[in-house]
């Protein structure tokens, strides 16, 4: 055997460890967040395969399903420094990304000075999003993009890592301003949070109201998190699962896709990042599971959450009671 050879199957069998340790240490870490997030295991494994991911989410839901919970159960338990938005229609650029005040020296001169907002944290929650303005809605594009904000022609770098979990409402539309395509496509995902089971309500109704609350702490902290995006990116991806992702997301697309439902029913389709998203996703699903590599079932598991927020339906499709997961229900069922 060559050096060559000798030196990738060192970094195959250390990849294998890796993949493997990490994998237990992750099963703790869902194992701790269950404790008290009750019935949403699948939004648990998407919230964290998102954060693996290195992207940012997206959650929907009616009130009270934890989805705020949620999020600060992750930022404890993941070990990140926290921070929360409440979106208001009056909440300002400023008040997110920070503002530059004049400030006097000991010997009379004055100089601006940089005071950093919420942006600049880990974890940052903006909590119903679609309540902001679209000017303070885009003032989160350049961070959730680039990891910096600009301010006052100054570049400022956010903290690593650096996610941003939004929540959003349904329900109420007053005082609501929708998020534009642009703003939804830097979400890695938006996963729909639905009522739990009958079995769950039960244990969350007695866990809650109790005079003892469970309590959690870190089982992980922000540089492990980091070294777990690093290894996603390390993961071996299968050649059919390249192309299935190819044919997922380019079926989905009116001006190619061979399916007449989407020519039909689709107004525009997801572009070139939704096939980056899946791509990191699967990756980041299997490392969550403790396997080497993705697969095909992979891809049709994350289908929905990072295709849904990237595609829109046409009038027809809305008036004839057409719906986008049935669309990508069609879509995937040429890879299953």
């Amino acid at each position: 055997m060559s050096a060559v050879d000798l030196s990738r199957s060192a970094d195959a069998q250390a990849l294998v460890r890796d993949v493997e340790v990490l994998g237990n240490r992750l099963a703790a870490v869902r194992e701790m967040i269950g404790r008290v997030i009750y019935g949403q295991e699948e939004v648990i494994d998407l919230s964290l395969v998102t954060l693996l991911a290195g992207g940012h989410l997206l959650l929907i839901g009616v009130p009270g399903l934890a989805k705020t919970r949620l999020v600060e159960t992750l930022a404890t338990v993941l070990g990140l420094d926290e921070r929360r938005i409440q979106c208001t229609p009056d909440l300002m650029p400023a008040d997110i990304l920070g503002s530059e005040v004049l400030e006097e020296t000991e010997n009379g001169r004055r100089a601006f000075r940089f005071l950093p907002g919420p942006v600049f944290s880990q974890l940052l929650m903006a909590d119903e999003i679609n309540r902001a303005s679209p000017r303070t809605q885009s003032a989160l594009l350049q961070a959730m993009q680039e990891g910096r904000v600009s301010v006052a022609g100054q570049h400022h770098p956010l903290p690593r890592p650096f996610h941003v979990l939004a929540t959003q409402n349904p329900l109420e539309q007053e005082g609501t301003y929708p998020l534009p395509e642009a703003q939804l496509d830097r979400f890695l995902m938006q996963v729909d949070v639905t009522y739990p089971d009958r079995e769950a309500e039960r244990r969350m109704m007695i866990a809650t109201t109790g005079a003892v609350a469970d309590s959690i702490g870190a089982a992980l902290s922000p540089q492990d998190l980091m070294a777990a995006q690093a290894l996603v990116r390390r993961i071996p991806v299968g050649e059919s699962v390249v192309e299935g992702i190819l044919d997922l997301v380019r079926g989905a697309r009116p001006e190619e896709t061979t399916l007449p439902e989407v020519r039909q029913h689709v107004a525009w389709g997801p572009g070139p990042r939704a096939s980056q998203a899946l791509m990191l996703a699967a990756r980041a699903r299997a490392l969550l599971q403790g396997r080497l590599t993705p697969s095909l079932d992979d891809v049709l598991a994350l289908a929905k959450p990072v295709l849904r927020h990237r595609m829109a339906l046409n009038f027809s499709a809305r008036a004839d009671g057409v719906t986008l997961d049935e669309v990508i229900t069609r879509l995937c069922a040429p890879l299953a």
